[in-house]
């Protein structure tokens, strides 16, 4: 059993910054790729930023430039620090990954149970 644990959500005026971490625990043989998604209230859960293994990043456009993932192989841990924030970016945010539990086995692809972030204007 895999599970991945989210901290560092909260509330923060515009312009402020949060950094969001994510901490996968269990059986972990690797971990292929990871990333944040949000989910506004009334939206679909979109991708903000994934990271490979070899730490070759993805961002949406609207955070380009803005956001910055990063993650500790050692710690299996992916953070997103997030500047410059703006009241759009309220929203529920959850950590992905892609698991092997063994060496042998196809990735299971594993969600967080989320951390809110709310940008006050």
């Amino acid at each position: 059993q895999v599970q991945l644990v989210e901290s560092g959500g909260g509330l923060v005026q515009a312009g402020g910054s949060l950094r969001l971490s994510c901490a996968a625990s269990g059986s972990i043989f690797s971990i292929k790729v990871m990333g944040w998604y949000r989910q506004a209230p009334g939206n679909q859960r979109e991708l903000v930023a994934r990271i490979t293994g070899e730490e070759s990043t993805y961002y949406a456009a609207s955070v380009k430039g803005r956001f910055t993932i990063s993650r500790d192989n050692a710690k299996n841990t992916v953070y997103l620090r997030m500047d410059s924030l703006k009241p759009d970016a309220t929203a529920v945010y959850y950590c992905n990954a892609d698991v092997k539990v063994r060496a042998s086995d196809m990735s299971i692809n594993y969600w967080g149970q989320g951390t809110q972030v709310t940008v006050s204007s």
